[in-house]
């Protein structure tokens, strides 16, 4: 089957046409392909032509909590389509190892769902910091002992987030990192110094950025200053409105620059469902559809989907739609490794959306397969 795309291109100058073969990107120009298409689908007037999103932390969607297990996750798969996310990462809130270890199997177990790409399990924890746990249970945290990360790393996570000032940590953090896991630093008190050694240590990324770490004060900057100012890391920033002011989306962007952002949801199951009662990893919550709480008001998440918060982004002064869309795409892709992902090239996979002139995802496409498209 090839598939011709034909709009405004993300990213690409002088070009107009994406032409799918399979499951791949096999040219993109101006004109005519080089092959005769079975279908052409043309973008309308404002729309464009983007890379698939790609969300590092999704603990849920439309009613489906992903620590339920595989057939959770594939439900999650089935649905995140609709919301032009095309790969994300499984994400579940601190447990026992030996809980996360099973998740990390059922996020392996629901790798050939056919809608959005499962790319591994992200574990958030349980070696936090209980005075930054947010809706973290205290029960479940525990230190990073060679142990307990023996049996982290048996597991194969694609991401760890980890609070670096704990005993043992900058240990864990070098081992993990060494293995080929993500790193990131979140649910943390660690000061700036702490947070420097962290990134030597092998951090390579910001979980929710601003949210559960100290704030920045200009004589205690904490590690959030840290993570701002080295080039390694990339931050996650929840866009929402609500997890971070716009206002300090934009000055992230000015200090961080458009290379080292991704775009995260953090979504529960609450997200792309009604103000209610939902769960986050099994722990009950509140949203009001826009963000999750847990009963005694404490932020659990967000009610957020990708496309809401690239429109919050684009908005603010001197970013385009097009570095906006970066965030959700490339930036995430080049946080995982994954380079045939989060682009639009020759070669590269084809996971693209439509989105209309209001970034609403009118289709998407996963492994050269429509799998959503919105109704006329």
């Amino acid at each position: 089957m090839k598939t011709l795309l034909r709009g405004v291109l993300h990213g690409a100058r002088g070009a107009d046409a994406v032409l799918i073969e399979g499951e791949l990107i096999t040219w993109v120009g101006r004109g005519e392909p080089p092959q005769r298409p079975d279908e052409e689908v043309v973008a309308g007037l404002g729309e464009v032509i983007a890379p698939g999103f790609i969300d590092l932390q999704v603990n849920g969607y439309a009613g489906h909590d992903a620590a339920a297990g595989a057939d959770a996750i594939a439900a999650l798969s089935e649905a995140l389509p609709a919301t032009g996310v095309t790969a994300f990462l499984p994400t579940l809130i601190s447990a026992p190892v030996e809980v996360g270890a099973e998740f990390a199997a059922s996020v392996g177990a629901a790798a050939e769902a056919t809608g959005a790409r499962v790319l591994g399990a992200h574990i958030e924890g349980p070696f936090l910091n209980p005075s930054f746990r947010g809706a973290h249970l205290r029960s479940h945290l525990a230190d990073p002992t060679p142990e307990n990360v023996d049996v982290i790393l048996a597991a194969r996570p694609r991401l760890v987030t980890i609070a670096p000032e704990l005993p043992g940590a900058l240990a864990a953090v070098e081992r993990l990192h060494g293995a080929g896991v993500v790193v990131a630093a979140g649910h943390t008190g660690a000061d700036f110094e702490q947070g420097r050694k962290a990134i030597a240590a092998g951090v390579r990324f910001a979980t929710h950025i601003y949210n559960a770490m100290p704030s920045v004060h200009h004589r205690r900057p904490g590690i959030a200053l840290a993570l701002l100012l080295d080039p390694l890391v990339t931050t996650g920033l929840i866009a929402d409105g609500e997890h971070v002011h716009p206002a300090v989306c934009e000055e992230l962007l000015r200090i961080k620059g458009g290379s080292r952002i991704a775009l995260t949801t953090d979504q529960t199951s609450a997200a792309g469902a009604p103000p209610g009662a939902y769960a986050l990893s099994g722990r009950p919550v509140v949203s009001d559809g826009r963000v999750v709480r847990l009963q005694d008001g404490t932020l659990a998440g967000s009610a957020a989907a990708m496309p809401d918060l690239v429109r919050l982004i684009a908005r603010l002064p001197g970013m385009t739609v097009v570095r906006a869309i970066s965030l959700a795409s490339a930036v995430p892709a080049r946080v995982l490794g994954e380079s045939r992902l989060g682009r639009i090239s020759e070669g590269s996979c084809a996971d693209l959306v439509i989105l209309d002139a209001d970034l609403h995802v009118r289709l998407t496409m996963i492994r050269g397969v429509v799998k959503f498209r919105r109704p006329s």
